[in-house]
């Protein structure tokens, strides 16, 4: 069980409506960047940035493909999460409508 610190941080990190779109995108499907800035219409440093703090709170994880980055969700040791989870609105048609193939991206 997380520690009060511990869900402070990821409270904040949740407290941000930028950061809570992206996790909602990511319960969907794995994700790099530049369909996370297609999907949020905004722009490259701005997801970097948000991405930087998910990453540094344990809420993503990365996996590189060539020189590509990918993004998923990192909630296998914050099961106290998957309660709040189940609530965020589906992203699916919105994720599914768009790929790498069509933004000619990570290939």
């Amino acid at each position: 069980m997380p520690d009060i610190e511990q869900l402070s941080e990821v409270c904040k990190l949740l407290g941000d409506k930028m950061r809570l779109t992206i996790l909602s995108l990511l319960k969907e499907r794995e994700l790099c960047v530049y369909e996370l800035v297609e999907l949020l219409q905004t722009s490259q440093p701005n997801v970097s940035q948000h991405m930087r703090k998910l990453k540094a709170g344990g809420l993503v994880k990365e996996a590189k493909k060539g020189q590509w980055v990918f993004y998923s969700l990192n909630m296998e040791d914050k099961p106290f999460l998957n309660e709040f989870f189940q609530h965020l609105p589906s992203q699916k048609e919105k994720v599914d409508a768009i790929s790498c193939a069509d933004l000619n991206c990570c290939d």
